[in-house]
């Protein structure tokens, strides 16, 4: 996570879900970040260069130009041995500036100072704990006290100045000395991630309007994804604020099953499949091929205890406490991820992978246990802390896995209990178009004898339980839009949810009503909203979990999965429906 100014405040290793290594997005003074800045007064501007996710950034004096090139080492064969390295390149374009660099790491979510050592010129190791990263320079790095290295540059036209980080563990830079990287070396490997980033890119076959945009949001998700088990994290950042000051603060550092089935479809639309049969794969494994040990949450390696506490000694991002590692969430049962992992198994049947014998033996576990729980509470898509409720997204969900598991087992003629979940099936339907809807507006409600609206009603559709552009879907998504909408943006909910603080609207959500406005032909409502939550990209076209009307910031984890996929499904929508 880089800064404007190009500084890295946000870093964990190895993987998204570590301990951070630069940390100052949730502490200034003891997170730790590594800087490159220019003394004085300057103008900066960024961009990633095209079909990758290498940044550029650019600072201008009045007696220069020089760029930063930042990327994270990419490498064919990465998945079984990665790089885990950052390659900073300082280049010279005009003029003459000078530069500050600060290479200030601390480990452990900003608990250890590491002890920096000397292994040669312009080369130094940092460790502590289980951490440790080697840190290269062409240019001299001085050590400052035991912790910190700083370089004082002077760039000009046609310079080219190379800054390296690269984890290891601590034991193996003890045991075998290591060497510094060569520049050409660190030349070969930048050049190698762009051209990696832009292979894949060029699998894309989406060819609408908003197809930069829709890139965008395809590598952001690819970036999420941790690539030796296929899981795919749901943003890259811990307890940044859905409230500035109050305690909606969480880790989002894992795999949600809904949110990575969401998201490998989207991928799936654009052409990248592979994504999304790696996901399948890591699910099946990590609930050992067991409905009864599938969770809804995991760690990016399968892990299941994420035990969440508080780590006091950080101020949290603009002082907004307390900031959380783990999530709890993975103790919750939430009804709705069978139906979603149905529909992952039918969009890959769809592909012509029909599931082998191992497949469907977890496929059946899993619609055996949608009809064991569908008449049960559940804490709901938004997992709610408070009392659980009859969530009329989970029950649809479990509908979808009844409905999806007939379906496989009668294509692909497997022996399935079909008459048990027909049945079953049926009655979740009745139960919803009765205790889940509300006859006087004619549209479906929050949860079971509610009148309150919630925005997971706008995916209703997605499961095949109500067409787009059934009446009762358009009349429910009239009404999301009237009692949750502001600005052309939508809140997830308006009820009570005995959380402190106020959230900001959720960009999904607002994608979501985009999506299910263009498939009921309602296009320039479509493109309406679509634009509004466009806008509340930051210039490169990320964006957060939320964003908060009064004060025009982003809030919540960053960048987060969710709205990306969301803004892919609605780009592609408005693209299938736009009147020829």
């Amino acid at each position: 996570m880089i800064s404007r100014d190009a500084s890295i405040d946000w870093c964990c290793l190895p993987r998204f879900d570590s301990e951070s290594i630069f940390g100052r997005l949730l502490d200034r003074d003891r997170g730790g970040f590594c800087s490159i800045t220019p003394e004085g007064d300057h103008e900066t501007s960024r961009r990633y260069l095209d079909e990758t996710l290498v940044l550029e950034t650019t600072f201008r004096t009045g007696g220069g130009e020089t760029r930063v090139v930042d990327c994270f080492a990419m490498r064919r064969g990465g998945r079984r041995k990665p790089y885990r390295q950052i390659i900073r390149v300082i280049e010279g374009v005009r003029g003459r500036m000078d530069l500050r660099v600060r290479v200030i790491p601390r480990f452990d979510f900003g608990v250890v100072r590491p002890w920096v050592r000397k292994q040669g010129p312009n080369f130094f190791s940092a460790i502590g704990g289980d951490d440790g990263i080697l840190i290269s320079c062409d240019e001299p790095l001085d050590q400052v006290g035991h912790n910190d290295l700083e370089a004082r540059l002077t760039v000009q036209a046609g310079d080219r100045i190379r800054l390296s980080l690269q984890y290891e563990r601590p034991e193996e830079i003890d045991e075998n000395p290591p060497e510094p990287p060569r520049p050409e070396e660190l030349d070969r490997r930048l050049d190698e991630s762009v051209k990696w980033w832009r292979r894949w890119a060029r699998k894309c076959t989406f060819d609408g309007p908003d197809v930069d945009a829709v890139l965008r949001s395809a590598l952001v998700l690819k970036g999420l994804i941790h690539s030796p088990t296929g899981a795919m994290a749901a943003a890259a950042t811990t307890s940044l604020p859905e409230a500035l000051g109050g305690g909606r603060n969480w880790d989002y550092r894992y795999t949600w099953i809904r949110d990575s089935t969401f998201a490998v479809r989207s991928l799936g639309e654009l052409g990248f499949d592979s994504e999304a049969d790696g996901f399948r794969r890591f699910v099946e494994r990590s609930a050992a091929g067991n409905a009864e040990d599938l969770q809804i949450v995991f760690g990016l390696g399968g892990e299941r205890r994420l035990v969440e506490q508080s780590i006091d000694q950080l101020e949290g991002y603009r002082r907004s406490k307390p900031v959380r590692v783990g999530n709890d969430a993975f103790t919750q049962e939430q009804h709705d991820v069978y139906g979603e992992l149905l529909g992952l198994a039918w969009r890959w049947h769809e592909r012509g992978r029909s599931p082998d014998d191992d497949y469907w033996r977890f496929l059946v576990d899993l619609v055996n246990a949608a009809c064991d729980v569908w008449k049960k509470r559940d804490p709901g898509i938004w997992e709610t802390r408070g009392d659980a409720e009859h969530f009329v997204h989970s029950k649809v969900g479990c509908w979808q896995a009844m409905d999806v598991g007939i379906r496989l087992a009668r294509e692909c003629h497997r022996k399935a209990p079909t008459r048990t979940w027909a049945k079953a099936r049926d009655e979740v339907r009745k139960a919803v178009e009765t205790k889940g809807f509300d006859k006087r507006r004619g549209a479906f409600v929050r949860s079971f004898d509610r009148k309150s609206m919630d925005a997971a009603l706008l995916l209703l559709p997605q499961t095949g339980f109500v067409d787009w552009d059934d009446p009762r879907m358009v009349r429910t998504a009239d009404a999301v839009w009237e009692e949750l909408g502001e600005d052309d943006l939508i809140w997830r909910y308006r009820v009570d949810d005995g959380l402190e603080g106020e959230e900001g609207v959720f960009l999904a959500c607002s994608f979501w009503l985009a999506e299910c406005l263009a498939h009921q032909g309602r296009s320039e409502e479509a493109r309406r909203v679509f634009d509004r939550g466009v806008r509340a990209a930051n210039d490169l076209g990320l964006y957060s979990e939320e964003f908060d009307l009064k004060r025009k910031i982003m809030l919540g984890n960053f960048p987060q999965g969710l709205t990306h996929l969301s803004h892919i499904a609605a780009a592609v929508a408005l693209a299938e429906t736009a009147p020829q």
